[in-house]
């Protein structure tokens, strides 16, 4: 019986040893997840997701890098050093008038490294959406399944494209960075295991509410809308975004991507670019889609998405087509935000945008992203001098 017992337990190891072999890029993948963001490896890993993760290079195309002219350096505000040290701050850069007037960057970071953007990425999607729909390939008041057949049954059943783009769907999900269990947290191993993210949205049945009812931030709302613009163009986003995005602000270096098992990208989240490259989106913004005399976006695409018109409610922070206003809005000042710190603030009535990279691991306390803006508004008027 000893020896059957032990035969057994010697074959359950060489299963298993078989088994950790053949997976052995899915499980470094699941640990390198589960460590992402300790407190030793986080500041490297934002510079390094694709020794991580599955990427795709988004060509930068063959023109020219487009100018930041460099302008008068200004002086950052009082209380800047202890903000960019307790907010973990990898990389500063700011721009007044379209010129470059402050860069910096920290913790061994430098001007070269692909940050991730994280959420960031949500208002180039919102871009792109912008650009599809002036040049007819949907509309925002289409049906999600009308462009995603597998969504029906789902979730996202009855949800338009335009509740997703406000993060009011009315499905259930828990964002959760710090629990585990969480369903975003879920999400992130389906990426590190060579899942499918497509399966995983289309495998969604919670509902909360009705559609467009109420605002409620959930990040894979942002990947339902990649899936409608697949369906929509029959193309992938990275070649989308190479054409109608990249290609034309004239990026210093080619964007990278995050990817799942099947090659569909991370578009709620996995863009990585160098700081000053944000910055010149942000800047595209700020021209409301106007960059180097030719249009990329259309007219009046970014005003609408900064007019807040998600149904938040009193007391939390206004939010548009995928992008974020203060919790007290001032006109003409919108951000693009992504977990862990990352920013494109955009303040058009002083003609300022900043971009910012961190590895901030206390980005959730309370009160952080009021400081964030707050900080962002004085280096706004400090720019001005």
């Amino acid at each position: 019986m000893l020896r059957v017992l032990l035969r057994v337990l010697v074959v359950l190891v060489l299963a298993i040893a078989v088994v950790a072999f053949w997976k052995k890029d899915e499980i470094s993948r699941l640990l390198a997840v589960n460590s992402l963001f300790a407190e030793d490896k986080i500041v490297h890993n934002f510079s390094h997701m694709d020794q991580l993760f599955w990427t795709k290079e988004i060509n930068r195309g063959t023109g020219p890098v487009s100018p930041l002219p460099a302008g008068t350096e200004m002086a950052l505000p009082a209380g800047s050093d202890d903000w960019i040290s307790s907010r973990a701050l990898t990389a500063l850069v700011v721009l007044k008038d379209g010129e470059l007037r402050h860069e910096s960057y920290y913790l061994d970071t430098g001007a070269e490294d692909r940050r991730i953007s994280w959420s960031v990425a949500k208002s180039y999607i919102s871009a792109l959406l912008g650009i599809l729909e002036a040049e007819g390939a949907l509309t925002l008041e289409d049906q999600l399944t009308q462009h995603v057949p597998s969504l029906k049954g789902s979730a996202y059943d009855g949800a338009r494209i335009i509740d997703a783009l406000h993060m009011s769907s009315g499905i259930e999900f828990d964002e959760d960075y710090l629990d585990f269990n969480s369903d975003i947290n879920k999400m992130g191993r389906v990426l590190a295991l060579g899942g499918s993210m497509d399966a995983f949205s289309a495998g969604q049945d919670r509902t909360r509410g009705t559609p467009g009812a109420a605002w409620h931030y959930v990040s894979i709302d942002t990947h339902v809308i990649g899936m409608a613009i697949r369906g929509a163009t029959g193309r992938d986003i990275p070649d989308l975004m190479q054409e109608k995005l990249i290609a034309p602000l004239g990026l210093e270096a080619s964007p990278l991507m995050i990817t799942d098992g099947n090659g569909v990208s991370f578009v709620l989240g996995g863009l990585n670019q160098r700081t000053r490259d944000y910055a010149r989106f942000g800047q595209m913004a700020l021209q409301d889609g106007m960059w180097q005399g030719q249009r990329i976006l259309p007219e009046g695409w970014i005003t609408r998405s900064a007019q807040f018109t998600a149904p938040t409610e009193a007391g939390e922070e206004a939010y548009g087509l995928h992008w974020w206003g203060a919790v007290d809005p001032r006109e003409g000042e919108f951000y693009a935000r992504g977990v862990y710190g990352q920013y494109i603030y955009i303040n058009k009535p002083l003609n300022v945008v900043i971009a910012v990279n961190s590895a901030d691991r206390q980005f959730r306390e309370d009160g952080v992203n009021v400081e964030m803006i707050a900080m962002f508004r004085k280096i706004a008027e400090a720019a001005q001098n």
